[in-house]
């Protein structure tokens, strides 16, 4: 690793960059998310289930960095909508603007954005700067679910009370999860490139 020019993401750092591994990531991407919105729990008082699929769009945005995140979220949706099963519980299909899901998905694909810009600037580097990046990814995510909740016509009370408040701890856990994860993976990157000859 270069102290001049380091990798601009974990990706970066660990793979080869050219087209074909790039193409590799993103349809390992899709299918990550894909399986992270299958692993759902359903909760009876509102229709958002719990997933695992906040995690992986953040920790992936945060490993790809922005575009290639964007791009591999910005798929995952094109399959989804096309008809494919990959939306939590098994959904597909452009009926899913009709339920509040549309809108966490849609604040998703802001996320990957956003966290991998960060990530592009070294916040995945350090706990501290990953819980605050892995935070604003959240928000955002919430942020596109809550709107998606009044677009469909409920009061903003509800759409805080059943598209929000049931699912912080959970993300909690999330956000701590990730901001040991990346930090952690950059380390083990730096001493084993560190070590070879």
């Amino acid at each position: 690793m270069s102290a001049i020019n380091p990798p601009a993401t974990l990706r970066s750092a660990v793979l080869p960059v050219g087209r074909l591994m790039t193409a590799v990531l993103l349809v390992a991407g899709v299918g990550v998310h894909a399986a992270a919105a299958q692993l759902a729990v359903p909760l009876p008082f509102t229709p958002v289930p719990i997933t695992l699929q906040s995690l992986s769009v953040l920790l992936l945005a945060a490993a790809y960095g922005p575009r290639l995140a964007a791009a591999t979220f910005a798929s995952y949706l094109g399959v989804g909508l096309l008809g494919a099963p990959v939306f939590s519980l098994g959904r597909g299909g452009l009926a899913i603007f009709s339920t509040p899901t549309a809108g966490y998905l849609l604040g998703m694909l802001a996320a990957t954005v956003v966290v991998g810009y960060l990530a592009r600037r070294s916040w995945d580097r350090h706990p501290v700067s990953m819980v605050a990046a892995m935070t604003i990814g959240t928000a955002l995510v919430y942020a596109g679910g809550v709107a998606w909740w009044l677009v469909l016509g409920f009061d903003l009370t509800t759409a805080l009370s059943q598209g929000v408040l049931p699912f912080l701890p959970g993300d909690a856990v999330k956000v701590a999860l990730a901001a040991g994860l990346l930090p952690g993976a950059w380390a083990l990157t730096r001493k084993l490139q560190g070590s070879q000859p």
